[in-house]
C-alpha cells in the first residue's frame, strides 16, 4: 500500500531537525511509481520533496542518487545554467529510507510534445553542453564510475549478447546491432561528465523573460564519466525538435562533438528495448518480456525501413535521393562521339568480327602496311592480262586461312620460350605480351 501524504510528512520531519511542515500534497506517480512522494510546504515558504523507494531496484537508484548529489558540490553547481536538487537529510522508514531534499518547480515535457527551434529545445541543447563540459576528475575522486570508450563500447556488446542468448532477439535487429558494436569508427569519442539516465522529463522548464528556458534537472543515478552520446539518446522520441536541440548543443559545447556521436545515441536509444526484454526475463514477468518483444518487432520495420540511418557505415555511407540527384546535376554529359567512355568490353559490333573472320580486318599487333617491308602492290585490274598469269590460291587454301581467322591463332617465335629449372619449357607471359613486345621492338 502507498504511503499516504501525511505519513511522509511525517517521516520529513523525522529527515530534518526543526523542520515544520504546514502543508502536503501528492508528487509523481503515486502508487504506480517507483516510489512514495509527497509535495511539502515549510513554515519558512519551502517547498521540499520527500520519497520513499517502493522497490529494491528504486533502492538501488536512490543510494546512487545520493552518491551523485553528494559529489555535485557548490562549485560545480556553479558551472551549470540550472539548478540541481539538494539533499536535506534521511531517516529509515521500514525496510528503507525516507530522503528528504529541494524541490525544483516548474514543468516537465515529454519527448514528442518538445516544441522545435528557439525556446526550449535549444535551452535543454545548452544544459546538456555545460554538463558535459564539467571537470570529469571530481567523478572518480568520489567513487562513481568512469567509462573509457573501448569500457563503453564492452557494455553495449553485452547487452548485445545478452539478448541475442534469449533467442527473442529479430534477426535484423540482431545483425543491426552486431554490426554497430564491430564498427571501429563508431567508438572513437573522449569521454565526459554524463548525467546518464536523462529523458526529456529529466528537465524542469519555467517561463523566464526570454520565454521557457530549463531552470533544472533532476534524477541523477546515473551520474558518471562515459560517452556523451548516453545523454542524447532520448532524442529518437523528440521528432523534429531533436534537430534543435542538437544544433544548440553543438553550438554551446566548448569542443566539437564526434561526428557519430548521434548514431551511438540511436544505438543506446534501441538497446533500451534490450534492457527491458533482459528485464523481463530477469525477474521472470512475462507481461514484461511479451511487450518488449513486441516493440522489438516495431522496430524490425524501422530497420527496414530506414536504409538512409544505418548505424554502420561498413557499407559506406548511404546516399539520399537528393544527394543524389544533386551529384548528377554537377556531372558533365558527354556524348558518345566525344570519346570512348563505355564499357568496351560488354558490347561489340558485329560487323568488325565479320571482317576479322573473312580476313577484311588486319591484326592488331600487325605493324602498319607503310612501315612493313612488303613487295610492289599488285592493283587489280580486269583489263590486265598479266593477273592470268598470277598463281591465285586454291578454294582449299582460302578455306583453311578463314578458318585460321575465325579460331583468332597469334604465331609466336619459340625463342620467346625460357626453361624451367625442371628443364621444361615454359612460355614468358601471355601471346598478348608477346605481340606487345614485337611491337616495342618495332617500335625501337
Amino acid at each position: 500500500m502507498a504511503r499516504s501524504h501525511l505519513t511522509l510528512a511525517a517521516l520529513a520531519t523525522s529527515a530534518v531537525p526543526g523542520l515544520t511542515v504546514i502543508g502536503s500534497g501528492p508528487l509523481g506517480l503515486g502508487a504506480s511509481g517507483d516510489f512514495d512522494s509527497a509535495l511539502l510546504r515549510t513554515d519558512d515558504e519551502r517547498e521540499i520533496v520527500v520519497r520513499v523507494p517502493t522497490s529494491q531496484r528504486a533502492e538501488t537508484e536512490q543510494a546512487r542518487e545520493l552518491l551523485a548529489l553528494a559529489a555535485l558540490t557548490d562549485g560545480i553547481r556553479s558551472r551549470l545554467p540550472f539548478t540541481v536538487p539538494t539533499v536535506l537529510g534521511q531517516t529509515p522508514a521500514g525496510d528503507t529510507r525516507a530522503v528528504v531534499s529541494t524541490f525544483v518547480p516548474g514543468v516537465q515535457v515529454r519527448a514528442d510534445d518538445l516544441p522545435a527551434g528557439d525556446g526550449v529545445a535549444t535551452s535543454i541543447g545548452g544544459a546538456l553542453a555545460a554538463l558535459h563540459a564539467l571537470p570529469g576528475s571530481f567523478v572518480g575522486e568520489v567513487g562513481l564510475p568512469t567509462q573509457s570508450a573501448e569500457e563503453s563500447r564492452r557494455e553495449a556488446s553485452s547487452v548485445v549478447d545478452r539478448a541475442l542468448a534469449t533467442r527473442l532477439l529479430p534477426a535484423a535487429v540482431g545483425a543491426r546491432w552486431t554490426d554497430a558494436i564491430a564498427d571501429d569508427a563508431l567508438w572513437q569519442f573522449n569521454p565526459t561528465v554524463v548525467n546518464g539516465t536523462v529523458s526529456a522529463e529529466s528537465f524542469v522548464i519555467a517561463e523566464h523573460e526570454v520565454g521557457q528556458i530549463v531552470v533544472g534537472m533532476i534524477g541523477w543515478s546515473g551520474l558518471r564519466s562515459s560517452d556523451p552520446a548516453h545523454d542524447l539518446h532520448w532524442l529518437s522520441g523528440a521528432g523534429e525538435a531533436a534537430d534543435s536541440v542538437f544544433a544548440a548543443y553543438t553550438a554551446a559545447s566548448s569542443r566539437t562533438p564526434d561526428a557519430r556521436i548521434r548514431v551511438r545515441a540511436m544505438l543506446y536509444a534501441e538497446l533500451e528495448l534490450a534492457r527491458w526484454l533482459l528485464h523481463g526475463k530477469d525477474t521472470h514477468d512475462q507481461a514484461i518480456v511479451d511487450d518488449a518483444v513486441s516493440m522489438l518487432d516495431g522496430l524490425v520495420e524501422h530497420v527496414l525501413g530506414d536504409v538512409m540511418h544505418p548505424l554502420s557505415q561498413h557499407t559506406g555511407p548511404v546516399l539520399s535521393v537528393d544527394d543524389v540527384e544533386t551529384l548528377l546535376s554537377r556531372t558533365p554529359r558527354t556524348s558518345a562521339a566525344a570519346g570512348s567512355t563505355g564499357l568496351e568490353t560488354d558490347s561489340y559490333d558485329r560487323s568488325e568480327l565479320e571482317n576479322v573472320v573473312s580476313g577484311r580486318e588486319h591484326d592488331a599487333d600487325e605493324p602498319a602496311h607503310e612501315d612493313a617491308e612488303t613487295g610492289p602492290i599488285v592493283v587489280d585490274d580486269d583489263d590486265d592480262d598479266d593477273d592470268d598469269d598470277r598463281e591465285k590460291p586454291s578454294d582449299e587454301e582460302r578455306q583453311r586461312r578463314v578458318r585460321a581467322s575465325a579460331r583468332e591463332t597469334v604465331e609466336f617465335d619459340t625463342t620467346g620460350w625460357i626453361r624451367t629449372g625442371h628443364d621444361q619449357p615454359d612460355r614468358m607471359g601471355d601471346p598478348s605480351a608477346s605481340s606487345h613486345r614485337a611491337r616495342n621492338s618495332d617500335s625501337e
